[in-house]
């Protein structure tokens, strides 16, 4: 899709240098971002900007260094496992929230308890549902006692599970964080505009032990700009300068610009078909796995790779992150792209004449034009119903959506608890609900022995790839542009870090 011209480019280059000069001088980063989170409380949202507010405004009781992957205190000075389902900390002192609330066990505890409780419906509970209760030993040592055997816990609490302050969290509940942030990170948010943006100024009491740098940038205005032409058109016109996820083709182009800089990464972001395969699926056709195996066939991913995902992404087997522990394609059934198998599959089971469903999907449109044209040419017609995440979530989960064109980054946490078991693992978002690779999911997140574990996750992986439950398509590259001068590493788990970024 050819958004730009050399005509547009001939243009932006003669565009007046003066707005990015300008941001330099103010110290100040202004980022594009083509999703709407439907609350900033990182525990009420589980889309990738809810993600990036959230490691930027808030801090966790553990630190994964993205580049070497070791573990590392924040808001825990260190830790010990007591037993198999209880961990101790002793927590940091001297670090104050934004509001000047001070740190301490009470909010740590305060904050375990509250997310670990189903019924304060934490978007994604498989980032807390293994938390059974938390304890004050004293006022800078807590105890965290889990349901269950969890060995992953310690990436979940260095990823997803920030820390609130108690006192203030009590008071205004997740909508009243929504409206005005409270945390402890390199940032805090002095403005939020539901729906429309988020401006952080660097936080001046940011504690000096944090493995978080302090931040270097004065400023970030975030703005949520869901069309990519109006991204593009701000990009060359100097209103921005700094966004990410941009097309392939896109990107090509922009290099051509001499006042911006475009980079690119792989990314820990997994694409998927979900098939819904329950007793009363809106379409019962994907009841039959000859169907879902035909929708297998049917879709040529190494040449979407190539032509539509960028150079750098890689073609999946299955619906986990390689890097992950745990995520495994050796027991799982490859399959190929074969138009005519897929022709014959449906002729076998009764559709020779074809058939007709819907297909959800929220970003990578192109993505899902291509799929739905792979589909047709064999006889399945669909139809495409295109929104932002949070309401195509409640499609799936309302038990309303035939197929879901996903995207999942699993919070970054590198382990395949994270990915995996969110939608085949007996969850709201699990629409196969297959006894069988439940246990086998749950086998895998609870063993302590790490051969055992690996053992579940690929069993579990292989039936699911078997039973054509879903269809597992590529890892995400994803590209980034940025105002030329501004300096920054990309990471595969695709949090752009503007606490280590600074102005040339």
């Amino acid at each position: 899709m050819r958004l730009l011209n050399l005509a547009t480019l001939a243009l932006a280059a003669s565009v007046t240098l003066t707005p990015a000069f300008a941001q330099k001088a103010q110290n100040t980063v202004r980022f594009g971002y083509d999703q709407v989170p439907e609350n900033i409380d990182p525990f009420f949202n589980n889309v990738r900007i809810g993600v990036i507010l959230g490691q930027h405004v808030w801090d966790t009781l553990i630190y994964r260094d993205p580049n070497t992957n070791e573990y590392k205190g924040q808001l825990a000075k260190t830790w010990k496992w007591v037993d198999d389902k209880t961990l101790e900390f002793s927590l940091r002192e001297g670090v104050k929230f934004h509001n000047g609330e001070e740190f301490d066990a009470d909010d740590v505890v305060y904050t375990l308890n509250f997310v670990s409780k189903p019924e304060n419906k934490v978007v994604t509970q498989t980032n807390v549902n293994w938390i059974d209760s938390a304890e004050k030993v004293d006022k800078y040592t807590v105890r965290l006692k889990l349901k269950r055997t969890f060995p992953a816990a310690i990436e979940y609490l260095a990823g997803p599970v920030v820390i609130h302050p108690n006192e203030y969290y009590a008071k205004v509940g997740p909508s009243g964080m929504n409206s005005a942030a409270i945390g402890s990170g390199p940032y805090r948010v002095v403005e939020h505009v539901v729906g429309k943006s988020v401006r952080l100024q660097r936080n001046p009491d940011y504690f000096k032990d944090s493995p978080k740098p302090q931040p270097k940038l004065e400023r970030i205005e975030v703005r949520f700009i869901p069309d990519r032409q109006t991204q593009m058109a701000e990009m060359l016109a100097g209103g921005l300068d700094f966004i990410m996820n941009v097309p392939p083709d896109q990107a090509d182009q922009l290099k051509a610009v001499p006042h911006l800089a475009v980079t690119s990464g792989e990314t820990m972001r997994i694409v998927f078909l979900n098939l819904n395969t329950l007793p009363d699926t809106p379409a019962p056709a994907l009841r039959d796995i000859r169907v879902r195996q035909a929708i297998q066939h049917a879709i040529d991913r190494p040449t979407m790779v190539k032509q539509l995902v960028g150079e750098g992404a890689r073609v999946l087997n299955v619906i986990c992150y390689p890097s992950q522990f745990g995520c495994s394609d050796e027991k799982a059934k490859k399959f190929d792209y074969n138009p005519a198998r897929a022709r014959q599959l449906l002729a076998e089971a009764g559709f020779a004449n074809g058939l007709e469903m819907d297909l959800y999907a929220y970003r990578e449109r192109p993505q899902s034009e291509a799929m739905i044209n792979y589909l047709r040419a064999v006889g399945i017609k669909v139809n495409l119903r295109f929104m932002q995440y949070a309401a195509m979530r409640e499609q799936v989960r309302g038990n309303k959506a035939a197929m879901a064109h996903q995207t999942w980054g699993s919070f970054s946490v590198n382990d395949t608890s994270a990915s995996t078991p969110v939608y085949f693992g007996g969850g709201p978002d699990d629409i196969n609900k297959d006894a069988e690779v439940i246990a086998l999911l749950a086998k895998g997140d609870n063993s302590v022995d790490p051969a055992v574990r690996k053992a579940a996750y690929a069993d579990a992986l292989g039936l699911i790839a078997e039973r054509a439950m879903g269809v597992p398509l590529y890892a995400l590259v994803t590209f980034y542009v940025s105002g030329k001068g501004l300096d920054y590493k990309t990471y595969p788990d695709e949090i752009p870090r503007f606490w280590e970024m600074s102005w040339k």
